[in-house]
């Protein structure tokens, strides 16, 4: 059986420490999460085993290590991906690329923490309720990390940033 590394727990120390530090934007990747079960991952979603286990371990030891920081409200942790899987499994074992829907977990920023929002149809395939999108997300971050009224008078901000706060709707209930 194939083991975990635990290189995911040390890049998110590391983002940890670059935010406490001063950086304000830190991108964490794991590419392993293709579960399609071809000649590019584990078969019959085996990776899950411990891929799993690593992302739950390193999220709740990041999480834990910046509330005892005193940072939960200065840092947004953002845990998405660029797409969902298929609801069903494929003739592999695996899971194919669905753009309906993908997951999507926030933590900190100064957000309203521990709730679910949103939901998806029984078969997970289509949004059940109000459906988000990636200007929903820019939305809301752009909110959380900036007073959006004073970028608006900042003459220093590009109008790109400013139209990307303004574009879409925060994430209701979360706020």
């Amino acid at each position: 059986m194939k083991r975990a590394s635990n290189l995911l727990g040390k890049q998110m120390l590391l983002a940890r420490r670059l935010c406490e530090a001063g950086c304000g934007f830190v991108t964490v990747s794991d590419c392993g999460w293709d579960m399609h079960s071809n000649e590019n991952s584990p078969k019959h979603l085996g990776g899950m085993r411990w891929l799993g286990s690593q992302v739950d371990h390193a999220v709740a030891a990041f999480i834990q290590d910046v509330e005892e920081r005193g940072l939960s409200d200065r840092i947004l942790l953002v845990i998405t991906g660029e797409m969902g899987r298929t609801p069903r499994i494929n003739r592999g074992g695996g899971r194919d690329h669905w753009s309906n829907l993908t997951p999507l977990v926030l933590a900190g920023g100064g957000l309203k923490m521990g709730q679910i929002i949103g939901q998806s149809d029984r078969q997970g395939s289509q949004p059940a309720s109000e459906p988000y999108d990636p200007t929903h997300l820019m939305s809301t971050v752009m909110h959380t990390l900036f007073d959006v009224g004073t970028l608006r008078v900042t003459r220093s901000v590009p109008r790109e940033i400013l139209t990307i706060a303004e574009r879409g709707k925060p994430i209701s209930g979360l706020a």
